[in-house]
């Protein structure tokens, strides 16, 4: 979640840094008029987003993009730009329909709920049969699907590790639109479409205990919580066979029992202070990059067993046809791994 009061204290520096932090990517994210026609390279299957240094740029383009239909699943909604994005494009006639959180975030998202609804765009309370709405997607013209660790909460851009993979897999994009219609009309399906590539919750513990189960070589891991001890186990089981484990998360007294459990059983455990310059809100799971098998699964899950097993939270897993985008977030989350304290137990 994202754990606002603690992180008040980078809104100062987040303003400030957040015009630098805005670098175009966005020809990976979205094409330019007409890509895909002779002589252009079409649009890759994925493509990855990271945050801050690609800024919003991206994720702003993929919304204005939208031609027909855009819908949007979000936890959190507090973005001045993307907010006024949404609203032009229901203007023009986009069919623009969002659902926000309300069961945790109801106070953070009544102004974006009430300005939305103003200017002509549908947005609904997400069903409150979840225990939350963790799930941050934009799905724009049937067509790509961005997946995201990030919300849409513009005070924390500049100084929060996140990703988006903005994904073109049509069973992806299709299983997302079909989940986002029940969700809308505050009828969840069960089970949801897997697509190609994408693990849902709530039931996502199984998943992700595999994931981590799988690794041979080494694993890269980046998460807010700590808590579900099925990951802590698969994460110190994997270590005790001889996998090179780090991981990397901003420190939580609540987490100490167990990073120690973690230090013990041979993890490498690193840790940013909350005030620290960067924060990592990243959700990530990066198995053997490199490797012909390797694997990484990025989304809105964190490693608790609420968001596991009770709220709409949604990842997307990759494998070595991705390898370009296993490979980068390996390269990131080691850096931040470079950068951290490390937790003796």
């Amino acid at each position: 979640m994202q754990l606002s009061l603690k992180r008040a204290a980078l809104r100062v520096a987040a303003a400030v840094a957040v015009c630098a932090a805005l670098v175009a990517v966005v020809s990976a994210a979205v094409p330019a008029a007409g890509a895909g026609l002779s002589g252009e390279r079409p649009a890759p299957l994925f493509a990855l987003v990271t945050e801050p240094a690609d800024g919003l740029s991206p994720i702003y383009s993929l919304i204005t993009s939208a031609k027909r239909t855009l819908e949007m699943t979000m936890y959190e909604l507090s973005d001045a730009t993307a907010e006024a994005d949404l609203a032009r494009g229901a203007e023009r006639g986009v069919k623009v329909q969002v659902v926000l959180d309300q069961n945790l975030a109801k106070s953070l998202n009544t102004p974006a709920y009430d300005y939305l609804r103003s200017h002509g765009v549908s947005v609904h309370w997400a069903p409150r049969s979840y225990d939350v709405t963790h799930q941050k997607t934009i799905t724009v013209d049937g067509d790509v699907s961005a997946v995201m660790t990030l919300n849409l909460t513009s005070d924390y851009y500049a100084t929060t590790r996140d990703f988006a993979v903005i994904d073109r897999d049509a069973a992806d994009v299709g299983a997302i639109g079909a989940v986002f219609n029940d969700d809308f009309a505050g009828a969840p399906s069960s089970p949801e479409p897997a697509g190609s590539d994408l693990i849902w919750s709530p039931g996502a513990d199984e998943r992700l205990v595999d994931i981590i189960g799988s690794a041979r070589h080494m694993l890269y891991v980046e998460n807010e919580e700590m808590s579900e001890y099925t990951i802590v186990d698969a994460l110190a089981a994997a270590a005790r066979r001889g996998v090179d484990v780090e991981v990397v998360m901003t420190y939580q007294s609540s987490w100490r029992s167990n990073f120690d459990k973690l230090a013990e059983a041979g993890v490498h455990v690193r840790t940013y202070s909350p005030d620290a310059d960067l924060y990592i809100h990243a959700k990530v799971i990066d198995v053997d990059p490199g490797y012909p098998d390797e694997q990484l699964e990025l989304g809105s899950q964190n490693f608790s067993w609420a968001s596991l097993q009770y709220n709409r939270e949604l990842g997307v897993d990759l494998g070595a046809a991705q390898a370009d985008i296993v490979d980068s977030v390996a390269a990131t989350v080691r850096s931040d791994f470079a950068g951290g304290e490390p937790w003796t137990a």
